[in-house]
Formats: C-alpha cells, structure tokens, sequence
C-alpha cells in the first residue's frame, strides 16, 4: 500500500510537469500571437498613416480640378452663346479642356472613394488588432500567474502528500511501537522481577526450613542471601520504571537527570566520550517541556550511538531570551540530511514534538563530517500553555 502511495505521489509530479509544460507552450503561443499582431498592428498604422496622406492630397486635388471644371464649363457656356465669334479651332479646344478636366475630376474622385474605403478598412483593423493584443496581453498575465502558481505552490503537493503518507505511516509505527513497548515491558518484568519474587517466595520458605532445621547461623547466612535477591529484584524495578519516565526528573528536574542519564549511558558505550554543558542559572521548566527536552535528548544521543557510531557526543543546554536551547553534536559517519530515508521516523517524532511545543529542530549533517541537531523551544508560549 505504501509503495502505490508513493507511486501516486510520483505520478501526480510528472502531470504537473507535463500541465507547465503545456501552460508555457500555451503562454509561448499565445505571446507569439500577440508579438505578429502588435508588428501587423504597426505596420497597418504606418499605411493608414499614408493612406490618410493622400486622400487629403487627393481631396485637395478634386477641389482643385472641381474648380478649373466650373471655370472650363463657363467658358464653354460663354462659347456655346457667342457660337458665331470665336473659330472653330477655338471651340474645339473649349469642348476638349472641359470633358478632359470632367474625366479627371472622375478619376480622381474614385480615387478618393477607394482611398476612403481603405482608410476605414484599415481603421476596423486595427481596433481589431488591438481588442486581439490587449487580450493576449491579458491572457500571458493570467497564464504567467498560473504558471508562478504550479511552479511554487503546486509543486509543494506532492511533497505536502508524501508528509501525510509520513505522518499515516508514523501513526503506524507509534502504535506498532507502543505495542512492542508493552510487550517488551511483559517480557522484563516477566524474566526480571516477576522470576526473581517467584524465588524470593521460594527463597522465604527455604530461610523457615533452615531456621527449624539447622540453626540460626545458617537461617541468618540465607537471610543475608534473601536480602541480596529481594535488592536485585528491587533495582530492576527501578530501572524498568527509569526506562518509563526517570523519577528523577520530577524530583529534581531536568539538568541533574540529563547529568546522570548522560554518565549511564557513557558508561554503557565503551570507547565514547559524552560531555553535557549547561549555561545559565539551573531552573526548573514545565513539566512538560522538561520531560520533552528529556526525550528529544535521549533519542538524539541514541541516534548518535546505534547508527552514526560516534566516538564523540557533546550535549549542550542553555536557557536565553525567553528560548531554550539545545544542541547535540557527535562526530560520527554523518549523513544527507536532503535524501529522505525510508522509515526515519526517529526524526519525524523528534520533529513532531518539537512543533508540538512551537519550537524549531534544525539537523545539519554531511557524509562523514558528523551531526549536529539544534533545537529551539519558545520558553514564554510553553509556560502559559502549561499554566
């Protein structure tokens, strides 16, 4: 089930990729458009430019002919009346003048009539090329959000699904932990203080057999026998309820149980050196908080020893401007804190509470140049909460 979830997530990546690519092809497209419409646009506005220009010379032109026609015509009015006094070479020249200057004012107004209608032609075009470019304008605007949109935002989807399947997953795992927690827990108790109170009952009516048997020096060297058994019994308690929550640090708080939890635990891995410095007047916080400090630090120095096998950890505390700051730095084999490791859920529980608590967790790691994890926990957000 995991493994089609993650092949859901890689899917939806590659649909996002193909839907920008798409999208841009569309903008691209679309700009080109606009692009040839705006060249269209200028080159059709510098030739109404010049079509202009010469309907006005042609107007002034038929003005003109329309002028020297009235003049031609009064002339051959004035010939037509007086027919007898002028010659007819006179009369002849008065007619051609005339129907010359009459088909070239007819020339010349269809002229200005075609020029008119290429004017307004050109005029319809070019608002028409300019609804067409304000609209691509508009539409590579709009695309150009869209693509901003599922360049940075839409991208987060899958990475925002691949968080739900962790958090699904690390559910999961915290009940599959609980689980194997009681039953470890059944187990210890079972082949620890369980057995050893089993002998201790059978050890009690050894002790009342000796006394009745063989005397008081034997009954007191059994007892001393018995006291041994009842004080291992006792410190396995102990330690099982340390396992659960150290009482040490209700009683005492957090720095004096870091202290002594720090020291176990070197002593327990031969071969590494664990130093804790505290800085800072030593205060009790929230229980809660103490308690999540605690924890964070455990799984930490745990994290250092089993899989980073360092030789070194260095466990630092400081209370400061309202914050309290932890971090833990070991030199062991590192790793890339950018490669997602399939079931780190270590690192998710610690980033978990973290959040839990408004703080922030930090994890700076390479290859074989060790860790550090810093924490930051606001100290004023927690108390009120706690209160």
């Amino acid at each position: 089930m995991a493994g089609e979830k993650r092949w859901d997530v890689k899917q939806l990546d590659e649909i996002v990729e193909k839907m920008i690519d798409t999208v841009q092809h569309s903008k691209d497209e679309i700009f080109h458009i606009g692009e040839q419409s705006r060249q269209e646009h200028d080159h059709l506005l510098r030739e109404l430019e010049e079509v202009k220009r010469l309907t006005a010379e042609t107007i002034e032109e038929a003005d003109r002919l329309e002028g020297e026609a009235r003049q031609a015509r009064r002339r051959l009015s004035e010939v037509s009346q007086n027919f007898s006094s002028h010659s007819e070479r006179y009369i002849r020249q008065a007619y051609e003048a005339a129907h010359e200057l009459h088909v070239k004012l007819a020339m010349v107004r269809e002229r200005e009539k075609q020029l008119r209608l290429r004017r307004d032609e050109l005029e319809r075009r070019l608002a028409s090329l300019s609804q067409i470019i304000a609209r691509a304008d508009h539409l590579v605007g709009q695309i150009t959000v869209v693509l901003n949109y599922l360049n940075s935002d839409f991208r987060h989807v899958s990475e925002m699904i691949e968080g739900v399947r962790q958090k699904q997953e690390f559910g999961l795992k915290i009940i599959e932990a609980q689980e194997e927690e009681r039953r470890r827990l059944s187990r210890e108790i079972h082949d620890g203080p369980a057995q050893m109170l089993a002998h201790v009952l059978l050890r009690s009516d050894l002790v009342e057999k000796v006394i009745k048997e063989r005397g008081t020096e034997e009954a007191i060297a059994e007892i001393r026998d018995f006291r041994k058994m009842v004080y291992s019994a006792l410190s396995e308690v102990r330690r099982i309820i340390y396992d659960l929550r150290p009482m040490a640090l209700d009683d005492l708080g957090l720095v004096p149980t870091l202290k002594k939890y720090l020291q176990t635990a070197e002593e327990y891995s031969k071969g590494v050196h664990i130093s804790f410095v505290h800085i800072g007047e030593e205060v009790r916080l929230p229980s809660r908080m103490e308690a999540a400090v605690f924890r964070l630090v455990q799984e930490s120095v745990q994290n250092a020893l089993k899989h980073a096998e360092a030789r070194r950890i260095d466990v630092k505390l400081e209370v400061a401007c309202g914050d309290v700051l932890v971090s833990v730095k070991d030199d062991g084999k590192g790793f890339d804190p950018a490669v997602k490791k399939e079931n780190a859920f270590g690192l998710i529980g610690m980033r978990e509470r973290v959040e839990l608590l408004g703080g922030t967790l930090t994890i700076r790691s390479k290859p074989g140049r060790g860790t550090t994890v810093f924490i930051r926990i606001p100290l004023d957000r927690t108390v009120s909460e706690d209160r």
